[in-house]
C-alpha cells in the first residue's frame, strides 16, 4: 500500500489538479495547450539534453534493456494492430490502435513515477530507453500506415514521411543535441547550465498538470472493446514481455526496473497525436489514453510490487 501512497498517487493528483482546474473554469483550452506546449517543445526536451549529454553511454545502454523494452512494444503493437482487424477495424485504424499499444507514456508518467519509486540516481536506463522511443515508436507506426495506405503503390515517399516526424519531434531534437554533446565531449557551460535546471525544475510538474487538462476534453466513447484491447496491450502484455525477457537476459535489477516500469506506462498523448496525424480511428485512442491512464493507478501498483 505504501507503493502506491507514496510513489504513484502524487503523480496521480497533480493530473488530476490540471483535470479539475478545467473543470471549474480556471484554465481554458488556451492555457492548458500552452503549458503542454512548453512543457513538450520546451522544458522536456531541455531535460533530455541534459539527461543525455551527461549520461554514461556505456553504463545506462545495454542491448538486453532496449531488447526487453522494445520487444514488449513491439508485441504491443501488433496484438493491438491484429485485435483491430478481428474486431472487423480498416486496416488504417487497426495501425492507430496498434500504435497506441506500441507508445508508452515514458516521459509524463515513466519519469516521475521511476524517480519517486526507486530515486534519481536510476533514471538512466529510462533515459535509454527514451533516447530511441519516438524514433522507433515512429518510424514504426509511420511506416506501418504508410504500407497499409500505398496498397501496391511505390514507398518511395516513406522514408520522407519518418524523416519529417522525426525533424519535427521537438523531444527527438533534444535527445539529438544530447547526443552531440555526449559524443564531442563538450561540457555545458554553468550558466547555461544554471538556466537549464531552472527550465528542467518546471520540466514534469508543468507537462503532469497540462496532461490533466487535455485530458479532460476526451469523453470515454466509441467501441469500449478496443479500448480494452488498447489497455491490454499497453498494460499488461507490454511489461509483462519486458520483465520475462529482462529475467531471461539476465539484467541487474535497476536495469529491470526501468525497463518493465517504463514498459507498464499508460499510451501517452503521442498515440492520439498519431491519430489525429492520419484523421483515423481518433475517439478510439482518445479514450484508450484517457481509460488506461486511470486504469494505470493501480496497474503500475502491482508491478512495482512484483518487481525487485
Amino acid at each position: 500500500m505504501s507503493a502506491l501512497l507514496d510513489v504513484i498517487l502524487p503523480v496521480f493528483l497533480v493530473i488530476g489538479a490540471g483535470w479539475l482546474a478545467v473543470w471549474r473554469g480556471l484554465l481554458d483550452d488556451n492555457a492548458v495547450g500552452g503549458l503542454m506546449k512548453f512543457s513538450q517543445s520546451v522544458a522536456i526536451p531541455c531535460l533530455l539534453f541534459r539527461a543525455i549529454a551527461t549520461l554514461d553511454l556505456g553504463q545506462g545502454f545495454s542491448w538486453p534493456l532496449l531488447i526487453s523494452f522494445y520487444a514488449g512494444a513491439v508485441a504491443g503493437f501488433v496484438i493491438g494492430l491484429a485485435g483491430a482487424r478481428a474486431l472487423g477495424r480498416p486496416w488504417e485504424d487497426a495501425v492507430v490502435i496498434g500504435f497506441a499499444g506500441l507508445f508508452s507514456n515514458t516521459v509524463l508518467l515513466g519519469l516521475p513515477i521511476s524517480e519517486r519509486a526507486f530515486g534519481a540516481e536510476s533514471l538512466g536506463f529510462n533515459f535509454a530507453i527514451i533516447a530511441v522511443h519516438s524514433p522507433f515508436g515512429y518510424a514504426l507506426g509511420v511506416t506501418a500506415m504508410e504500407l497499409v495506405r500505398a496498397r501496391g503503390t511505390p514507398l518511395s515517399r516513406v522514408p520522407a514521411k519518418i524523416a519529417g516526424a522525426m525533424l519535427h519531434n521537438a523531444l527527438v531534437i533534444g535527445i539529438a543535441l544530447g547526443f552531440a554533446f555526449n559524443l564531442s565531449g563538450l561540457a555545458i557551460p554553468s550558466i547555461a547550465g544554471d538556466a537549464l535546471d531552472m527550465v528542467i525544475r518546471a520540466a514534469l510538474p508543468a507537462a503532469l498538470f497540462a496532461l490533466g487538462g487535455v485530458l479532460y476534453r476526451y469523453r470515454p466513447e466509441g467501441d469500449l472493446r478496443i479500448v480494452a484491447l488498447i489497455c491490454t496491450a499497453s498494460l499488461v502484455i507490454h511489461p509483462a514481455i519486458a520483465y520475462g525477457l529482462g529475467i531471461a537476459l539476465g539484467l541487474e535489477v535497476g536495469a529491470l526496473r526501468g525497463a518493465v516500469v517504463t514498459a507498464a506506462m499508460a499510451p501517452g498523448m503521442n498515440a492520439y497525436i498519431f491519430a489525429n496525424i492520419y484523421e483515423r480511428a481518433q475517439r478510439s485512442a482518445a479514450s484508450g489514453v484517457l481509460i488506461a491512464t486511470g486504469v494505470s493507478i493501480f496497474s503500475v501498483w502491482v508491478w512495482l510490487l512484483i518487481l525487485p
